[in-house]
């Protein structure tokens, strides 16, 4: 069988493109365009069938089979050449159970983080990157003239985009808010031969500098109007009802900024109930920072109001995002999973992320974001202890060095550093240090 996918605008007119156009909006409407598959030639295959076929990919070095991505390649770009695809050995990355002990009163066995800060350049990101890419450079051998691959970025995206396109051999433009993102993540598409413009604005204005210069179809946008980032991204549903044995948790929560993840994480659940690999849906819990809220705004209203807002500074900087993208879609897949909306603050997400720190995650300030929320809904009793959580970690800690140290020394604005832990200076006494020891643990106690 033949597998086969398109664009099609999301709106009424339902116009269809390949996904070789070089066309990020409906020509006819103007609408987003989504991935759309041939399901009826999928069910070619019975669920059990593509069940045994991931599951078996999980454990194999073929190539490209071995990434979390390219191991479901009919269900996301199934028109690939096998020697077109980039791929870095993205996905495939932990789902690990929390105990409630160590983490929260409230919390049930039944919690999970998915932490897809171990994928190669530290992100989610990766996901969507290796299938852009993988596209392009399909189109290039095909014989169109692209010349780059752009994107506006808070950190991340840049990150994978010049990661992929070092490895296909593209050149990479990136777009970055001057003085808004860590020095990791300013670091990566530096090292890895991007051409970087910082520009003094915030994301929203690079996304519309890039949007510009992306209007020139030799020059190919990367950022999650895109929608073939979202297809690679919906990897992550699929791997968490891999993960836990082909079953769906009760909730899943994310961080929500430019709304492609949301987006692509609701498409994926739905692939698989529709080719009948899982039974039913998830709720969704989308997080937000209170500084960068405009879809927690429009949730207070049924999703009856949107406006775009000027996103304010938040420690949550991947997701400092005011006028996102994605918002259709993000809303259209919130209805059909009886999905909220809630939103942290600052302290609430620096307090959270300690939280997760000290049982062992070290996770970055969005993260901090999601545990947040989580925590809040657990106390509203909207979450529940029998209820199974999966929270998506979307960044590994260390691009946030910063955010962690400035934690430790208290030096973070609005932020009670409540459990602050500064190395203790000692002279060389070992008198001095068993006194010290003798502190923290002497009588069994703890600083935990």
């Amino acid at each position: 069988m033949t597998y086969h996918s398109w664009l099609q605008c999301i709106h009424g007119c339902g116009r269809r493109y390949s996904i070789y156009d070089i066309v990020y909006r409906c020509k006819e409407c103007g609408g987003l365009l989504d991935v759309e598959h041939d399901l009826e030639a999928l069910k070619d295959r019975s669920a059990a069938e593509w069940k045994a076929l991931f599951d078996q990919r999980a454990r194999t070095n073929e190539w490209p089979y071995g990434s979390g991505v390219w191991s479901k390649k009919e269900w996301v770009c199934p028109q690939v050449d096998v020697a077109n695809v980039v791929s870095l050995g993205e996905g495939n990355t932990p789902l690990l159970p929390i105990s409630p002990l160590r983490f929260g009163e409230g919390l049930g066995e039944g919690l999970w983080v998915k932490q897809c800060g171990t994928s190669h350049t530290g992100s989610f990101k990766d996901l969507g990157m290796t299938v852009l890419v993988s596209v392009v450079r399909q189109m290039i051998a095909d014989g169109k003239p692209i010349r780059a691959v752009a994107c506006a970025s808070t950190g991340d995206t840049s990150a994978a985009m010049a990661a992929y396109c070092a490895a296909a051999g593209i050149p990479a433009i990136v777009f970055l808010p001057q003085g808004k993102v860590s020095t990791a993540q300013l670091v990566q598409p530096i090292a890895h031969g991007a051409l970087v413009l910082a520009l003094d604005t915030d994301f929203d204005g690079c996304m519309r500098i890039v949007q510009q210069v992306t209007a020139d179809q030799t020059i190919y946008l990367a950022n999650s109007m895109n929608s073939l980032r979202i297809e690679g991204q919906k990897t992550v549903a699929i791997e968490i009802a891999q993960q836990l044995g082909w079953e769906v948790p009760d909730w899943v929560v994310i961080p929500a900024g430019n709304l492609g993840n949301v987006s692509a994480l609701g498409r994926g659940f739905l692939m698989m109930k529709e080719l009948g690999l899982i039974h039913r849906l998830p709720r969704i819990a989308c997080a937000q920072a209170a500084n960068a809220n405009p879809l927690y705004l429009s949730y207070l209203t049924g999703f009856e109001e949107y406006r775009p807002v000027p996103a304010q500074k938040t420690l949550a900087s991947a997701i400092q995002i005011g006028a996102p993208v994605s918002y259709e879609r993000a809303v259209k897949v919130l209805r059909a999973f009886d999905g909220v909306v809630e939103q942290a603050s600052e302290d609430e997400l620096a307090d959270a992320a300690d939280r997760a720190d000290r049982a062992g995650l070290y996770c970055c300030p969005q993260t901090g974001v999601a545990l947040a929320v989580l925590f809040k809904l657990v106390e509203r009793d909207k979450i529940l202890p029998e209820h199974r959580v999966v929270v998506i970690s979307t960044a590994h800690g260390l691009k946030f060095t910063g955010f962690k140290v400035g934690y430790h020394e208290g030096a973070l604005a609005d932020v009670v550093a409540r459990h602050a832990n500064p190395p203790l200076e000692l002279p060389a006494d070992i008198q001095a240090v068993s006194q010290a020891i003798d502190q923290m643990v002497g009588s069994g106690g703890s600083r935990m």
